[in-house]
């Protein structure tokens, strides 16, 4: 399979993370990082199991992804 960078956000109730690159909408939460990303993971493999290969990019859409603050 691909590698997929995927992005982990940590809010007061849990974890949210969402894989960057894919067709389609894909994402998995959790109570902690570790869980978020397993479940993150079992919905990308269904994802493509249940759309085909083609929802996976052919070359990468995304190389890399930043955080950085500002002041608004």
């Amino acid at each position: 399979m691909k590698m997929l960078k995927i992005v982990v956000e940590r809010y007061e109730d849990g974890y949210v993370a969402y894989p960057l690159g894919l067709k389609g909408v894909v994402v998995g939460q959790g109570d902690t990082y570790e869980a978020a990303l397993a479940d993150c993971q079992s919905a990308i493999r269904f994802h493509v199991e249940t759309f085909g290969p083609e929802v996976l990019s052919a070359k990468p859409v995304v190389l890399d992804a930043f955080i950085a603050e500002t002041h608004a």
